[in-house]
């Protein structure tokens, strides 16, 4: 796959940079590759992007003021991405079924460094697809499960929380749709997409993941950590407005999920210091109105990335509370992993990190794209209309693919 320009790189690319950045290193990591013992994925990036210049160790340290000039060959910072199965075995739970997409790796890390010639970014998934400029062409969706079957698993997580299991559990479908020609337009299309604040893409051989998400899984900056979790979705027209902000469904599912994001920062936080900043906020996103809150603390001095990573991977908005019972219910309802979807992708530099939480995410392979879409079920769930909400989260994405 060739073509694709520096804005659609990856998302959080400082803008002195997005022209000049080149990647020099790259980790990738999957299942089976070996870690030092007592160690854990994580622990894996943090030592390369430590080793790499990029100050990793301590990012609780609240400087202000960082120098962040530097001049050719200098590192700019690097992408990361980890997946949803790679964040769920860091906190302990089962990955799920096995994902669609075992070209793509759980974990992804790529150092760029500053070029002084104008760069064009591109993935390598042309190399093997051998697709060239061909015109693009994508064939039907092919859901991994019937509607059916996603009503009846919406059905399955009312009764785990009629036991008492479990409040809230995120349910997630998967569909591919196999192409021929190049895809690198459309994946542009889609990182570039507007309100997209995690708009980007990153790629190896053989596989790229794009991402249009508006959502903010973890933000670091001087010792400040921020998350923003959107739950609650509704059409951009007064009228869905007006009937987001009156539900008591909506609202009580997403304050469950805001008190879960309170609790995984404070794994990390100084004592104390864990804020509500911003509660049930309406904000639009493309033809949807989402709701969304902002959540910080001031890290513990010595939190490391690999520690940042283990309190607040996989995001609790995507999982459910309490997060290790629901990631239960996940790897037994779904009937394939969530490959790219539901993990992480942004930006490391020298003055921080900012990761968002990869919904609205499409993975390419050399033959076929892969969606997921899905939503929080509560016992006040429907499941007709939570398996309507996840097509409508999918619609736009697919029609942006198609166009």
């Amino acid at each position: 796959m060739r073509g694709l320009t520096a804005a659609a790189g990856p998302p959080g690319v400082p803008a002195r940079c997005r022209a000049h950045a080149t990647p020099v290193a790259r980790l990738e990591w999957r299942p089976g590759d070996p870690v030092a013992a007592g160690r854990t994925s994580a622990d894996l990036v943090e030592f390369f992007l430590r080793e790499h210049g990029l100050p990793v160790s301590d990012l609780g340290a609240a400087e202000s003021g960082v120098d962040l000039r530097h001049g050719p060959g200098d590192v700019c910072g690097a992408a990361l991405y980890v997946s949803a199965a790679a964040g769920a075995t860091l906190a302990g739970a089962s990955p799920g079924r096995p994902t669609p997409v075992p070209e793509v790796p759980e974990i992804a890390a790529i150092v760029y460094a500053h070029s002084e010639y104008s760069l064009t970014q591109s993935s390598d998934l042309g190399s093997r697809s051998a697709v060239g400029s061909a015109r693009f062409a994508l064939e039907p969706w092919v859901p991994s499960w019937s509607e059916a079957d996603h009503a009846e698993a919406v059905a399955a997580v009312r009764d785990a929380i009629a036991m008492g299991d479990v409040y809230q559990v995120n349910v997630v479908g998967h569909s591919a749709a196999a192409y021929a020609g190049d895809p690198a337009p459309a994946l542009a299309r889609l990182a570039g997409l507007r309100g997209a604040h995690y708009g980007g893409l990153i790629g190896g051989e053989g596989w790229a993941v794009a991402c249009a998400s508006p959502e903010t899984l973890v933000r670091v900056r001087a010792g400040i950590a921020q998350t923003r979790p959107i739950k609650g979705t509704a059409k951009a027209t007064e009228e869905g407005r007006a009937q987001l902000l009156a539900s008591a469904k909506e609202r009580a599912e997403h304050i469950m999920i805001v008190d879960l994001e309170r609790n995984d920062l404070a794994h990390v936080a100084q004592i104390g210091s864990v804020r509500v900043e911003e509660l049930f906020a309406l904000k639009h996103w493309g033809d949807l109105w989402q709701a969304e809150s902002t959540v910080t603390a001031q890290l513990r001095p010595g939190v490391g990335l690999a520690e940042l990573l283990r309190a607040v991977c996989p995001g609790g908005s995507v999982t459910g509370a309490p997060k290790l019972a629901a990631l239960a219910q996940i790897a037994r309802l779904e009937p394939v992993g969530r490959g790219a979807s539901m993990g992480a992708l942004g930006w490391v530099g020298r003055d921080g990190l900012d990761l968002g939480l990869t919904i609205r995410t499409v993975a390419a392979t050399p033959t076929q794209l892969h969606l997921w879409a899905g939503g929080g079920i509560t016992w006040g769930s429907d499941p007709a209309a939570e398996v309507a909400e996840a097509a409508a989260k999918a619609a736009p994405i697919k029609a942006l693919l198609s166009a």
